[in-house]
């Protein structure tokens, strides 16, 4: 049997055992509504973001007493509906976890590669780097650069994908010291087979599960961290639609209008949610040994 033939029933089978997971396939439809709204916005949602309805200033939402069959979710303090800013801020939000994960993977992809594959000087350099970032809170580290690049959205992606660096480099370096013992390794070696080769092509798709895995985690905390960087007025900056900025935004209609704060709140936590369960559905899945204990 080929060895893209093993890959592939591999692959079939963590298809089959995630199919399973109840919790993991209701998150996976989720977050294709989500995906599906952030692709589909200017024909799902009836305004665009900046629009100002002078008529309209916050209207609670339609289902609610008070609320008007114009604006399904309401309206906040400058008649903009939020129905529509929700929907554009999918778009702002996913993009920003994908720009995140996409990040990070290429970097601590390669920079966990390194260190695992050659070891030796170059394996305790880039650790004792990776451990001086993990020494300091996540957050905090992530104002620290959006202080020094300036408040933005694009420098608050970057932000946090420098705090998610540690853990792809840790993850990928353990996977990789466990592959290069192995014997295929060593008879890539003895056929004549470059290093770059043998780290690129041999041991790297071996690693590929735990990456997976790291990354769908990765999805949801690059959001969450996006979004309180917004919410601190570091991210993106008004009047972008992003989630973060809207619950800063509507900070002081907490007690008065609660729809400007839930909602936005409310799809934070579901998407957050929803890559969570899917990223232990997926470990579970890849993993067999964990599913049993």
């Amino acid at each position: 049997m080929k060895p893209e033939d093993l890959l592939g029933g591999r692959w079939l089978q963590v298809k089959r055992s995630l199919s399973k997971n109840k919790g993991a396939m209701v998150s996976l439809i989720i977050l294709f509504v989500f995906v599906f709204l952030a692709i589909f916005a200017p024909l799902v949602a009836p305004y665009l973001p900046s629009t100002v309805n002078d008529a309209g200033v916050i209207v609670p939402p339609a289902f609610t007493t008070g609320g008007s069959g114009q604006f399904l979710l309401g309206t906040d303090d400058l008649g903009r509906d939020l129905f529509s800013r929700l929907v554009y801020g999918s778009r702002v939000s996913l993009g920003v976890g994908f720009m995140v994960v996409f990040l990070s993977v290429l970097f601590g992809v390669l920079l966990g590669l390194t260190a695992g594959y050659w070891g030796g000087w170059v394996d305790s350099t880039i650790m004792r780097c990776v451990d001086i970032l993990m020494s300091l809170p996540s957050i905090l580290l992530a104002i620290v650069v959006v202080s020094i690049l300036g408040p933005s959205l694009f420098n608050a992606v970057i932000a946090v994908s420098v705090v998610s660096l540690p853990g792809f480099i840790r993850i990928v370096r353990a996977a990789v010291l466990a592959e290069k013992s192995k014997t295929y390794v060593s008879a890539s070696h003895g056929f004549g087979a470059s290093h770059t080769r043998v780290a690129l092509l041999n041991i790297l798709p071996n690693c590929l599960a735990p990456i997976i895995v790291q990354a769908t985690l990765g999805f949801s905390d690059g959001i969450l961290n996006v979004a309180a960087l917004g919410f601190l007025g570091l991210g993106a900056q008004p009047p972008t639609p992003e989630w973060g900025v809207m619950l800063s935004d509507a900070r002081a209609y907490i007690e008065s209008s609660w729809w400007l704060v839930t909602l936005p709140g409310l799809c934070i936590l579901i998407v957050v949610l929803c890559f969570n369960i899917l990223g232990d559905g997926l470990r579970d899945a890849l993993d067999p040994k964990l599913k049993s204990q």
